[in-house]
């Protein structure tokens, strides 16, 4: 797989792990399609490992989806950007501090747009959590599983 194509799989995972954060978007199923692309062409063991275990997780996710409060954005309260804010600072978190800076990234990314919105620690704490219980949980679990698949991708490109 030369040098262009490998950028352009990088850009459909990026776009993927985007759409996550907006609604309507299947985030998912575009991480996995650039993993699918990605494995099809690089056919070597790690890229297949890789397109197996981005499966096991999509499917995982899927059947944890049920378990988690849906998400209603519109019902917090809060704004459209923070929750994107978040999803931003989550994408960033992955890759500063691998695997945990992903959750840390949102919940701060969460409560840095509220309490810039709302203006005091104890409002911006109190929206942050119900952003969290409403929204926040099943994104993050989404946005996570589709940052892991990223990241293993990410790692077999790199190891070469």
């Amino acid at each position: 797989m030369d040098v262009w194509q490998l950028v352009l799989v990088g850009l459909v995972l990026l776009l993927g792990l985007l759409g996550v954060l907006v609604p309507g978007v299947p985030g998912q199923a575009i991480v996995w399609a650039g993993v699918l692309w990605w494995a099809l062409t690089d056919t070597t063991r790690p890229a297949w490992g890789v397109l197996i275990g981005a499966t096991a997780l999509s499917l995982l996710n899927q059947a944890l989806r049920p378990l988690l409060p849906a998400r209603r954005a519109r019902g917090t309260g809060a704004p459209r950007r923070t929750v994107l804010t978040g999803g931003i600072a989550a994408i960033v978190g992955f890759f500063v501090v691998p695997v945990l800076g992903g959750i840390l990234g949102f919940v701060g990314g969460v409560y840095g747009a509220e309490r810039v919105r709302l203006g005091s620690h104890r409002a911006g704490l109190a929206a942050t959590r119900t952003v969290m219980r409403t929204a926040g949980y099943s994104l993050l679990v989404e946005l996570f599983a589709c940052l892991l698949v990223v990241g293993a991708w990410l790692g077999v490109v790199v190891a070469g």
